[in-house]
């Protein structure tokens, strides 16, 4: 008895803590292609020898490093570069780069790695971000060169291609059959979590089915898990399982594991391809012979759902040391299995699906006396209030997503003139018919004007501004436009119910919702709206989907007075989401990208060389 309890407390999991929604796919890559046109001829007897440098910028430091360097192409003014640049994708953050544009007149060898750049004729360069390249029309960017005053430095285009490695998604239902007993009450109340191996050799959780109650032969529900979450492209690498009785307090136990392969899950055309592992050792062999072929087409052409493609004996390592005549803790059985390719964010991006941005702000009289150093809307000349940081933060990494720049702009809580009337959707910029700012300096231009003509007051109404981006979206639901509402504000919600039924009816939509909440004030219902770990109702009907994600800003404040960091932060933080939400929202929708036109390749190359 005092055996079995030691051997709990040893087996007792962290898994309790898994999140399964960070940390566990890795980034996109994308991969850059450079040409150049009209460049400027450096050379006296023949044209110029150019050659491309990409530098990116840290967020922190603002320092720009150099990331790789293209190949030198000889005698041209116009040169279709071959070699690309694969850069790591994050929509939520601003990544900055920069393209010089170097002529080459030696023949060194060494050209290609970090010899001094200074040795070299400058032809140009062009700023940019790497969101402004995927945003644009058919993800290719065409911009002027500059650097060199009174000069006409030609052109660049750059063009960004997402590589296509396992981009599948794999749908497998699992049962389990005769698993031990661990409660003294009942049976037990199994789960499985799922991790995939790392390179180091430790693991990383990835999945984490529901607790099926009292039983010792559960069925799970069928699950979907991105196969790059699952084995990151590695069809070999090692996938452990591991069986848990769940319990209220946390401390799980631990009822056995198995390992296997996603090359294991996915293989044959058998329908009763049944196998057993010889022990519960990591990377342990298979009794089968495993022959691969036709690798992702032959899955994707096999999308009709097999049965008992798949069995294994759940194996408890400590008990099988300890008795002689332990066979396992029972099987599991992979009852189905099907894969298709997912579409990503970025498909639709390039085929031409456009992020609406609209920002709206707070103007109740909580937020201060704007003329008056503490308030919250105090236009400080040498430094930007919490309202601008916030707006420029966000907006600066969205608007890379618009074609034409423009945005809405509304305001809430305040008398508008001449009457002093209470409006909670406002235009910032004073025309109800075109409420519409020009980029995100536009917006800042408006809010400025704004606190210099309206009376704040109150109350803080959401549900205005929420159900005015929605009438926008629930008129365009056909997957060509996307709409993200930014809502500053200063303080604890007023029309709560309304708020909440706003959000639920806006789920249905092509919309998500962010919220910055600034000030001191109690933020508790920004909470509940969020809904990462309730999902938001109002009257009985709970929302589609989780659109809303709110961040306090007090939480991204920088002591030391960084606030570039510290905004790149609250940035990242509240547009991580969006890209997950837009899918959510397309699949639901079973709305497919646009197809995309060819990606812009240089005549006559048909290789490519990574950096």
């Amino acid at each position: 008895m005092e055996g079995d309890i030691m051997d709990k407390l040893e087996d007792m999991a962290s898994v309790y803590e898994f999140d399964p929604l960070t940390g566990n796919i890795p980034a996109t890559k994308v991969e850059i292609t450079v040409s150049c046109r009209n460049l400027l001829d450096r050379d006296t007897f023949s044209k110029s020898d150019p050659l491309c440098v990409l530098y990116t910028q840290g967020v922190e430091t603002k320092q720009w490093r150099e990331f790789g360097r293209t190949e030198v192409i000889d005698n041209t003014l116009n040169p279709d570069f071959v070699r690309k640049y694969i850069l790591d994708y994050f929509f939520e953050e601003k990544q900055s780069l920069r393209f010089d544009l170097y002529d080459v007149d030696s023949k060194s060898p060494d050209l290609s790695k970090h010899k001094p750049l200074e040795l070299y004729d400058f032809l140009g360069q062009m700023f940019c971000t790497l969101g402004e390249i995927v945003g644009s029309p058919a993800s290719r960017l065409e911009k002027p060169l500059g650097g060199i005053p009174g000069k006409n430095c030609g052109i660049i285009v750059l063009s960004a291609e997402e590589l296509g490695n396992c981009r599948d998604s794999a749908t497998m239902q699992f049962c389990a059959n005769k698993l031990d007993k661990k409660d003294f009450f009942g049976k037990s109340d199994p789960f499985m979590v799922f991790f995939r191996s790392n390179e180091d050799g430790t693991f990383t959780i990835c999945h984490k089915t529901e607790v099926v109650k009292n039983t010792l032969n559960p069925v799970w529900q069928p699950f979907t898990i991105p196969v790059r979450a699952l084995c990151n492209g590695d069809y070999d690498r090692t996938i452990k399982v591991e069986v848990y009785d769940w319990d209220r307090d946390g401390s799980h136990d631990f009822i056995g594991e198995f390992t296997t392969s996603y090359r294991e899950l996915a293989r044959g055309q058998s329908q009763f391809n049944v196998y057993e592992h010889e022990s519960s050792s990591f990377g342990s062999a298979c009794k089968v012979d495993l022959l691969w072929q036709h690798r992702k087409q032959r899955l994707l052409d096999m999308s009709t759902t097999r049965t008992k493609l798949f069995q294994s004996q759940v194996v408890n390592p400590k008990k099988k040391m300890k008795k002689k005549k332990y066979v396992n803790s029972g099987t599991v059985t992979l009852l189905s299995f099907s894969v298709e390719s997912e579409s990503t964010f970025l498909d639709y991006i390039k085929g031409g699906t456009q992020i609406n941005f609209t920002v709206a702000i707070d103007f109740t009289a909580s937020n201060g006396n704007p003329s008056q150093s503490t308030s919250l809307h105090y236009m400080n000349p040498y430094q930007m209030n919490a309202y601008a940081l916030a707006l420029k933060a966000v907006g600066e990494i969205i608007q890379d997503y618009d074609s034409d720049k423009m945005f809405p702009a509304l305001g809430f809580g305040a008398k508008l003139p001449p009457d002093g009337r209470v409006s909670h959707e406002f235009p910032l910029n004073g025309n109800i018919e075109n409420p519409y700012c020009n980029g995100i300096e536009g917006i800042l231009e408006a809010y400025h004007q704004s606190l210099k003509t309206v009376q704040l007051y109150g109350p803080t109404n959401f549900a205005p501004v929420v159900n005015h981006v929605a009438r926008y979206a629930a008129a365009v639901q056909d997957g060509s436009q996307y709409f993200v509402l930014l809502i500053i504000t200063d303080g604890v919600i007023s029309d709560m119910s309304q708020t909440k039924e706003a959000i639920v009816n806006a789920a249905k939509l092509p919309m998500s919702i962010i919220i910055v909440g600034v000030g001191q004030a109690e933020f508790d219902a920004m909470v509940e709206l969020d809904g990462d770990d309730i999902r938001i109702s109002s009257r009985g009907k709970l929302a589609e989907r989780d659109i809303v994600q709110f961040v306090p800003f007090r939480d991204y404040m920088d002591r030391t007075g960084n606030h570039v960091l510290s905004m790149a932060r609250l940035a990242k933080d509240v547009l991580a989401e969006i890209p997950d939400q837009f899918i959510s929202y397309m699949k639901s929708r079973g709305i497919k990208p646009n197809p995309s036109p060819p990606p812009y390749t240089p005549p006559g190359h048909t290789h490519h060389t990574q950096i």
